[in-house]
């Protein structure tokens, strides 16, 4: 536990052990969540013995105050955590702070007066172009059925090849592939429509699936079905998708989700507009997309300086 490191009173370190061995065999947390809650904890007292000018002692956690916290999250960043850590040391001292104070021996209420630092927006990264168009065709399918590896390959091909989230790709009906479609009507949040392209390989690849499939599709179902005829899961494919990174030796990053934010990436590495990729991707505001695809200012301004008849 470290605890020779920590100047605290033995009442105080015995609840914290109390509290740490509750979290592995009562709560089931990971050890390496056990043991980061051990650290973050650990680090908190020492700075609360520097900050109190003497051993950490639990009158000094009854008289925390927000202010106190906020100092510690402080001094925690300018030794360079970043917010998740800082994030997650909150937590585990307020998970500390609460198992005291059901005890009676504090109260948690500053605890709670302080926000956790805002977390940096996280989305999946984007696979290379030969990844995934690797797990877009029936080449790169593990499903031993045709009709289902055919299925898979058309699906996650629309994510790829139109830019679709996986809901709305499972929405779409078998009137929404007429012969020779070449766009798409697709419903998305907030019920908004939009147009996208059905590029050929996509449009063969859903019109492959749909000869092999063994169950007639009515007009207005879901194109897409199960393997017993029912409308198909978006957890069956984001499993497929887990074994294919797994056989494909693909990095974990690489979901059902990574194939639409890869759809807008390849596109704008091309040289495509971000302004048309907003409307692909059906996003309301552009500081979205520009998010999404991990635009920088260097690249907009690339964007203007090659569009903008007063540019240069």
């Amino acid at each position: 536990m470290n605890e020779i490191l920590i100047m605290a009173d033995e009442t105080l370190l015995a609840e914290r052990r109390t509290w740490l061995d509750s979290l592995a065999e009562e709560r089931r947390l990971s050890a390496l969540t056990v043991d980061a809650y051990e650290r973050d904890t650990r680090q908190f007292l020492m700075f609360l013995t520097s900050h109190a000018g003497g051993p950490a002692r639990m009158s000094d956690l009854k008289a925390l105050r927000p202010a106190d916290l906020r100092a510690f999250l402080a001094n925690r960043r300018r030794d360079g955590a970043g917010a998740r850590t800082l994030g997650r040391g909150l937590a585990g001292l307020r998970s500390f702070l609460r198992h005291l104070e059901k005890k009676g021996m504090v109260n948690a209420a500053g605890s709670r007066a302080v926000r956790s630092p805002k977390q940096p927006k996280s989305l999946p990264k984007p696979l290379s172009a030969s990844q995934a168009i690797r797990v877009t065709t029936d080449e790169g399918q593990l499903a031993e059925e045709p009709w289902i590896a055919a299925r898979n390959a058309a699906l996650l091909s629309l994510l790829y090849g139109s830019g679709l989230r996986i809901s709305e790709a499972l929405s779409l009906t078998r009137l929404d592939f007429p012969a020779d479609a070449k766009m798409l009507r697709v419903t998305g949040k907030g019920g908004k429509t939009r147009i996208v392209p059905l590029i050929g390989a996509t449009a063969d690849a859903v019109a492959a699936y749909i000869k092999l499939c063994p169950f007639v599709i009515g007009p207005e179902q879901p194109v897409f079905l199960g393997a017993r005829g029912g409308p198909l899961q978006p957890a069956i494919i984001q499993r497929e998708m887990q074994k294919m990174r797994s056989a494909l030796g693909l990095p974990e990053t690489a979901t059902p989700h990574a194939l639409r934010h890869s759809f807008a990436t390849h596109l704008l590495s091309a040289g495509g507009d971000l302004r048309a990729i907003q409307e692909l991707l059906g996003h309301a505001s552009l500081s979205t997309t520009q998010i999404y695809t991990g635009v920088d200012s260097a690249r907009l301004l690339d964007i203007y300086e090659k569009a903008h008849p007063r540019a240069g």
